[in-house]
């Protein structure tokens, strides 16, 4: 009676108790592995890739960690799971090896873009379609924004011109992924290497 009056509030009511909340657990990555393993039974595959068939798994766990090795589920969604033996060090490091590899040999293509005006100038335009073959060469996209501005909207054939012109310019080394639209006083096309 007294342990409980140390808690009353002023209302003569105990305090509400808060749920006690567990951080939650934390969901590892990769195949179960020995006691992780949760099945009766499993398809037995040792360390020299002989397949024993359908085995307890606490007898399979015993002859993993008799060999030194672990038990990795290979295949989880089969009925029994798939298991084999082996060092799961191992397997984890050449996964991640396999994985940089394939990473370091991936090329990300960039969408770079080149802004061109109506009434361009022969050099200008010279330099922009050398930028333009270089970007091709290295694999990127490119993305040709030609802005009108003030009067050269009444004369959108010049850009359509110029627009054509980079077509066949850029024909034996690109194709049109986008044919050329209207964005308010801007005309987009995007153009992708062969």
């Amino acid at each position: 009676m007294l342990q409980n009056k140390a808690f009353l509030h002023n209302f003569g009511e105990l305090p509400i108790r808060r749920p006690n909340r567990a951080p939650p657990a934390a969901t590892k990555d990769g195949p179960r592995t020995n006691d992780e393993i949760r099945n009766a039974q499993i398809q037995l595959i040792d360390q020299t890739g002989l397949n024993h068939g359908t085995v307890e798994t606490v007898l399979a766990v015993k002859m993993a960690l008799e060999a030194g090795m672990d038990l990795v589920e290979i295949s989880p969604n089969n009925n029994p799971p798939v298991c084999k033996i082996m060092d799961y060090g191992k397997f984890k490091y050449s996964a991640q090896k396999k994985a940089a590899e394939a990473r370091k040999k991936q090329k990300v293509v960039e969408i770079k873009e080149i802004k061109l005006r109506p009434m361009i100038d022969d050099h200008d335009y010279d330099v922009k379609m050398r930028a333009m073959q270089r970007f091709f060469e290295e694999g990127d996209k490119v993305k040709i924004t030609l802005r009108y501005r003030g009067r050269e909207m009444a004369h959108q054939e010049i850009g359509t011109k110029l627009l054509d012109k980079v077509k066949a310019d850029v024909a034996e080394y690109a194709k049109v992924e986008q044919d050329a639209r209207f964005e308010g006083r801007q005309v987009v096309m995007v153009l992708a290497p062969r």
